[in-house]
């Protein structure tokens, strides 16, 4: 089979189409065909590995000291089951699923095993490969910190960063918790956050969000471009502060939590499990939930799709079709 190998970090150019061998599922494992995979902030971090100084040590033991343990990246998929292992239950050959393979990465290939009691669901019917294959890895991480964030009817969230992956799924679902939205984000995202259903958007080129009066309940910090000072102005006493990049809180965070008794919830591993991609996958066929797609690369265009994510400014997703041709 064709996958996306790297034999070094580096620029997105270490990435190379390679003929690899057809892996075989096990007694619990399904053998998927992928149709679709994405490039995702994380894949871009691994592959060139820059990452916050906190995760260095970590990264280093998971992705490689001196070259990369997992050759092959990609971190979320949908396809369809080829082949299932003697004691697969759950589906069966021919189901179109998507699933979430941050563990071990993987999806730059024409085919995937992972174990059928793993993070992956039945595809939404309503939507594409591709925007299927967006779904598991930015949705799960909004709906893992909002859940945690325990939002009430009508109180108010504030999502800056808001037309990425994470903050585009984070508008909508906070709505659907009941949270009254205001956006952050850039002039020509302003109309697409606005049919994600936020309340208010700001233009962050135009205005400053912490020079109002507004205060939130919740601040939701999806690319980590806001100072926490900034934020903290319109975070309300007992509010939360919700950042999904930074791993430790600074001296100012925790100084913050003690004098307004804030909540701080702070990036971490959010688990991989089925039943949030059967709830998010409800979400989408109900129309609940949208997937904003960027762009879309075939599978010979992963340097340029890379090239584009390291400049920091997708709209949504950007989806990379395997098929190989």
């Amino acid at each position: 089979m064709k996958a996306i190998m790297y034999k070094k970090f580096g620029p997105p150019e270490v990435l190379q189409v390679k003929e690899v061998e057809k892996p075989v599922p096990k007694g619990n494992e399904v053998l998927i065909k992928v149709k679709a995979t994405t490039v995702t902030v994380a894949d871009i971090r691994a592959r060139s590995f820059t990452v916050p100084p906190a995760f260095w040590l970590p990264a280093r033991i998971t992705l490689g000291f001196r070259q990369p343990r997992k050759a092959i990246l990609g971190m979320e998929l949908a396809g369809e089951i080829e082949a299932v292992g003697k004691n697969v239950t759950k589906f069966n050959v021919g189901d179109q699923v998507f699933a979430a393979t941050l563990k071990d990465f993987g999806a730059y290939a024409e085919y995937k095993c992972l174990p059928e009691d793993g993070p992956i669901a039945m595809k939404p019917s309503n939507i594409t490969y591709g925007e299927a294959a967006a779904i598991s890895i930015g949705a799960r991480t909004a709906l893992f910190f909002l859940e945690r964030a325990k939002i009430e009817n009508g109180q108010k969230v504030l999502v800056y960063g808001a037309s990425g992956s994470v903050g585009s799924y984070a508008v909508q679902l906070a709505k659907f918790f009941g949270g009254h939205v205001t956006a952050v984000c850039s002039t020509k995202n302003v109309e697409l956050v606005k049919s994600l259903g936020a309340d208010k958007v700001i233009d962050y080129t135009k205005e400053d969000f912490s020079n109002t009066d507004e205060i939130y309940d919740v601040v939701f910090e999806a690319v980590n471009k806001s100072s926490f000072s900034a934020c903290a102005k319109v975070i309300k006493r007992n509010g939360t502060y919700i950042n999904v990049t930074e791993v430790l809180p600074s001296f100012e965070m925790l100084r913050a939590k003690m004098a307004n008794s804030l909540k701080l919830i702070m990036s971490q591993n959010s688990p991989e499990t089925p039943e949030a991609l059967n709830f998010l996958k409800e979400l989408v066929e109900t129309g609940k939930l949208k997937v904003v797609i960027d762009r879309s690369y075939s599978f010979d265009e992963i340097v340029e799709a890379h090239k584009y994510v390291e400049k920091g400014h997708k709209r949504g997703n950007v989806v990379i079709n395997v098929e190989y041709n």
